[in-house]
């Protein structure tokens, strides 16, 4: 399974991310989507199933029904979602959690932790805080886990 992961579009969504969301298995969004729109495109894209969760911009419905963290089970492998690892209020390992993905910051981070990726893709939305556009492939499997980041704009 590959998984496109996505953070931050601020209502702004590039065309190579909707290329990129043609050839993905599953869309994460990990917050602050901006315009529902944003939402409607991606799923149109995409040819499985997308993820979303509400961001500190996502203030007007439908977008406020968006949930402040998604726990979803890909390829065998569960991945936790949500907008500011800060708000994070879990022990993934302990919640036998692969995967925590997570925006906010707009600062593509990748690192594992006691057996759990912590993977930040990144922003896909307006260039801010003098940081890359960037979003990441995760690739999940027989209890295996994979992430490339991609910059799309350094």
């Amino acid at each position: 399974m590959r998984a496109l992961v996505i953070s931050d579009t601020h209502g702004l969504l590039r065309p190579e991310v909707l290329t990129l969301a043609s050839e993905a298995d599953a869309l994460l969004h990990a917050g602050d989507v901006g315009q529902p729109e944003v939402l409607g495109a991606l799923r149109a894209a995409t040819p499985g199933p997308v993820y979303a969760v509400r961001g500190n911009v996502d203030r007007e419905a439908p977008l406020t029904e968006l949930p402040e963290t998604q726990l979803v089970e890909l390829g065998g492998v569960w991945v936790y979602l949500l907008h500011d690892l800060h708000a994070l209020d879990l022990s993934p390992a302990a919640a036998g959690i692969r995967v925590v993905i997570s925006g906010h910051t707009h600062a593509p981070k990748l690192e594992e932790r006691g057996g759990v990726t912590f993977l930040n893709p990144g922003s896909v939305g307006p260039r801010r805080f003098r940081q890359p556009v960037a979003c990441a492939w995760l690739y999940l499997g027989a209890g295996e886990v994979r992430a490339q980041s991609l910059t799309l704009l350094p």
